[in-house]
């Protein structure tokens, strides 16, 4: 093309600035992972149906890998969406995908082969891999007796990569990889006689075991790994810097120890003769009395489950037991304290129970508002067992220790204290046997865990009892012999 000898450099100026341009235009950088969760306003979330990560009771989503992420995303200041995967392979297939979730949390373990699909934040959760067998059915010692028995794990778990391994030492351990299961399934089935054997990891075995009283851990499988959360391949780690440091930070503050105690410190306090002798009364007596906890409990706007757990651990749901130190019915309530409720009889349930739920009611309001839930309801049962005063000089102990005098992990140790002279004699109100409201929490915390998820279908109605939420079965068969009363 011939242009102008004087128009030749006012176009070659205007070649330059366009081709700038467009070069500029192509240099931006696209938004990265982290930024695009901040500018969405959204964190979505993959995650599996199960008690150890994430299901919902009547209060809505809960779990411990829920809370776990519920704060992460809190801290990002944006809305946390959750799903949930139909299963493994499912998940991680789901990771990274276009509008897909940009994060698995749950309890996953990372390993060889996972490590080519997804990559893994720091730990946060440490489990063990176990057998699994049924009680009455001979135990397996060694990796040697899983030969001839029926197995059935997760597909496109680490423990089917585990077996995968071992049948190369031993061939003739034959397992099933399904993808139609949970971890609940499993234990049930184990526990139905459905299956002979198999592998899930500690933690899950420890909060599903009440559930399934005939389910016994026959040995480790290897050594403790470690659980995290999973990003979506490439080098993009503007997400996962962010979840390393938060899952630092809560590990450094405490908040993960707090999840920790809330959903696995108090697994072991039934044992398993205290799970079945809990699950006979769950059909033999809560029926009687069920209804009563229901309408008091809404009545001083409380929890009717907690309500529950607290009468069975003062009396097993009995209404006319009497205790040595004069505490009678089913509320356990004291002469003093029955007659501050509006309790003319301890022994009438009805009485005991109404009496029962003014007091915790009463109890939680005389709290200070610096102490917000969960925390809170553990406070006021406490109080409940030790005494309002007595629980205050155990915060005030907690407070001079450096600790959280808010916090019911911290306040928790401390408690103890109060039956030693040498911290007694320092408070206000003298000696108590702390170490009783630190097992009396407990006890009903492990109590309470079971009511919420034996009346998980009831949330509801069919649509959530037939739906694909895993709920452990409580044997609805009348057992074949009620224990002695106490």
């Amino acid at each position: 093309m011939f242009f102008p000898t004087a128009l030749r450099p006012r176009y070659a100026k205007w070649l330059i600035a366009t081709g700038l341009f467009l070069m500029l235009g192509g240099c931006v950088d696209k938004p990265n992972t982290l930024e695009r969760v901040k500018e969405d306003g959204v964190l979505r979330v993959i995650t599996r149906n199960s008690p150890a990560t994430y299901f919902q009771d009547r209060s809505g989503e809960t779990g411990f890998e829920y809370e776990l992420v519920k704060r992460f995303a809190d801290d990002l200041g944006v809305e946390l969406k959750i799903e949930t995967a139909d299963n493994l392979d499912d998940l991680f297939n789901q990771i990274g995908k276009p509008n897909g979730p940009v994060l698995a949390a749950a309890g996953l373990v990372s390993s060889d082969q996972r490590k080519q699909q997804v990559r893994f934040s720091h730990s946060y959760l440490e489990v063990t891999p176990q057998i699994i067998y049924r009680n009455g059915q001979s135990r397996p010692t060694d990796p040697g007796d899983l030969v001839g028995k029926k197995i059935m794990v997760l597909k496109g778990s680490t423990h089917a990569e585990q077996l995968a391994e071992l049948k190369k030492k031993f061939p003739g351990i034959e397992y099933e990889e399904s993808d139609a299961v949970e971890v609940v399934d499993l234990l049930r089935m184990v526990d139905e006689g459905q299956i002979d054997l198999t592998l899930v990891d500690s933690n899950e075995v420890a909060m599903n075991q009440v559930y399934f009283t005939n389910i016994r851990v026959a040995f480790d499988l290897g050594d403790a790994r470690s659980q995290s959360w999973a990003v979506g391949p490439g080098e993009d780690n503007s997400l996962l810097n962010e979840i390393n440091a938060y899952l630092d930070k809560v590990q450094k503050n405490g908040t993960l120890q707090r999840l920790k105690d809330r959903y696995y410190g108090h697994v072991d306090v039934l044992g398993y003769m205290g799970a079945t002798t809990f699950a006979q009364h769950l059909q033999q007596r809560l029926p009687k009395y069920e209804q009563h906890f229901k309408n008091y409990a809404k009545k001083e706007k409380v929890d009717w489950r907690l309500l529950a757990a607290i009468g069975y651990q003062e009396s097993l749901w009995q209404p006319t037991v009497t205790s040595k130190t004069g505490v009678r019915g089913l509320m356990m309530l004291t002469q003093n304290t029955a007659q501050a409720m509006g309790v003319s009889n301890r022994l009438d349930p009805k009485q005991s129970i109404m009496g029962g739920a003014k007091y915790l009611a009463y109890m939680k309001d005389q709290l200070d508002d610096s102490i917000k839930e969960p925390d809170r309801t553990w406070f006021a049962l406490a109080a409940y067992n030790v005494g309002s005063g007595h629980l205050d000089d155990a915060r005030k102990l907690t407070a001079k220790e450096g600790l959280n005098p808010d916090k019911w992990l911290d306040v928790k140790k401390i408690l103890p204290r109060l039956s030693q002279k040498q911290w007694y004699s320092k408070t206000r109100y003298g000696y108590a046997r702390g170490g009783e409201p630190v097992h009396f929490v407990a006890n009903i915390r492990r109590y309470y865990d079971i009511l919420t998820w034996v009346t998980q279908p009831q949330l509801e109605g069919d649509q959530v009892a037939e739906g694909n939420l895993h709920v452990p079965g409580i044997d609805k068969s009348k057992p074949t012999q009620e224990p002695a009363p106490l």
